[in-house]
């Protein structure tokens, strides 16, 4: 089963989950934003080239809604448009999120053989010196295992911060645990995982350049690998 959109699903911009305060906070409180990056590259998976990424959020103690897009410049490029709803507390962190791509069905379809959207539910931990999160999809247009049926496809990473240089890294393994269709399509292999692969090896690296005295850019450079379909990517980005 090879879908357009199974290979068009995102990642966060540089990280999954959404720059938010998840401590319990008694007021609340909201932000919008928006990243250029150089390629469109999610959890391995090569999804695009240079992409404007708007995103916005809102959050009250512990609880947040997030929507994140992304817009290529090239035409074939797809359109998406995700609302993720979670709540964290301390370093614990639980969320779905409603993926939807406008290349397939309009928005307004769920329908299980006609819809472009793919709900997923996450889980981690953050324990500072490292965060742990899985990921699964249970709705919407999932990915099938090698019987032809819902894979249930799921991804889970481990990410470890640290600062060297006088920059800020970000190291994370990433992997797919079981057989699904919806991960690591090649032209090797059209078909996706077929078990257990580690999909996205990946080093960032974040910086803060001070344009005035109010106004600062940050940018982010970020190396990754997939060795299950045994590609690389350099990416760029900028947080305007």
């Amino acid at each position: 089963m090879k879908r357009k959109v199974q290979r068009r699903l995102r990642a966060a911009t540089m990280f999954m989950l959404p720059v938010l305060s998840l401590s319990a906070q008694d007021k609340v409180e909201a932000d919008i934003g928006a990243e250029l990056v150089s390629d469109y590259v999610w959890r391995g998976q090569d999804l695009g080239n240079i992409s404007v990424q708007p995103t916005a959020s809102i959050s009250y103690k512990g609880l947040w809604l997030s929507g994140w897009g992304t817009l290529g410049f090239d035409k074939d490029d797809t359109k998406e448009f995700d609302l993720t709803l979670g709540y964290g507390i301390k370093g614990f962190s639980i969320s779905v999120t409603d993926y939807w791509f406008g290349d397939g069905a309009g928005y307004f379809h769920y329908g299980a053989t006609n819809t472009s959207h793919v709900f997923e539910a996450q889980v981690g931990y953050d324990f500072d010196i490292l965060a742990v999160n899985w990921f699964t999809n249970f709705a919407g247009c999932d990915g099938v295992n090698k019987q032809g049926k819902r894979a249930y496809s799921s991804y889970f990473s481990v990410a470890a911060p640290f600062r060297l240089g006088g920059l800020d890294w970000t190291f994370e393994v990433g992997a797919v645990p079981w057989a699904t269709s919806f991960y690591n399509q090649s032209g090797d292999d059209d078909f996706g995982a077929n078990g257990f692969e580690v999909s996205n090896i990946s080093l960032a690296a974040t910086k803060t350049l001070k344009i005035t005295d109010t106004y600062s850019l940050p940018i982010w450079a970020k190396a990754i690998w997939n060795p299950a379909t045994e590609g690389a990517h350099f990416v760029f980005g900028v947080k305007l």
